[in-house]
């Protein structure tokens, strides 16, 4: 139980409420049972899998990110909600397709504000040296506004030119 506290505090928000969506998922499907009872069950019990493999740290990549994932499992079990609509009570339905919903909403919100792809970005290579023929870094250099501008309508545009070796050592230009 200490375990299961311990991961729990380690998952985000929207990790929470997805975790909460797919147990009242699986609680939702308690009554008359058939495969589709079934596949839902196992759709929840993937994205609490999935959770329970981010929350102990484990790194390993998905396609399109752990948001995309807990959104198609959302779908699915919708899908597999509807296809039993008429024979289960309207009330276990409703409950049904809301966890699906919670779980949907979860899995948008994941996917809004982490990155999609969860592998480790590369280290940052050092700045090739344009004297030893590497390629050209480019800095933002400030274009001045012409005469018949408004001054003060417009701020400095900026944009990017090659630099070409080492900046000149002259007096500071005017702003």
């Amino acid at each position: 139980m200490a375990r299961l506290v311990q991961l729990w505090r380690r998952l985000g928000f929207e990790q929470k409420v997805a975790a909460v969506a797919a147990v009242l998922l699986i609680v939702s499907t308690f009554g008359p049972f058939s495969m589709v009872e079934a596949g839902v069950i196992l759709t929840a019990l993937g994205v609490l899998a999935l959770l329970r493999a981010r929350a102990e740290g484990r790194r390993f990549h998905l396609p399109f990110g752990d948001g995309t994932v807990i959104l198609a499992a959302a779908g699915w079990a919708a899908l597999l909600i509807v296809t039993r609509l008429f024979d289960r009570p309207f009330g276990q339905n409703v409950l049904a397709l809301a966890c699906a919903a919670l779980l949907a909403a979860a899995g948008l919100r994941e996917r809004a504000i982490r990155p999609r792809d969860d592998l480790p970005s590369p280290a940052p290579a050092p700045p090739p040296d344009p004297d030893m023929g590497g390629p050209v870094a480019e800095e933002p250099v400030t274009v001045p506004l012409a005469a018949d501008e408004d001054a003060t309508a417009a701020l400095p545009r900026t944009t990017s030119r090659p630099r070409r070796g080492p900046r000149p050592q002259g007096p500071p230009r005017p702003r």
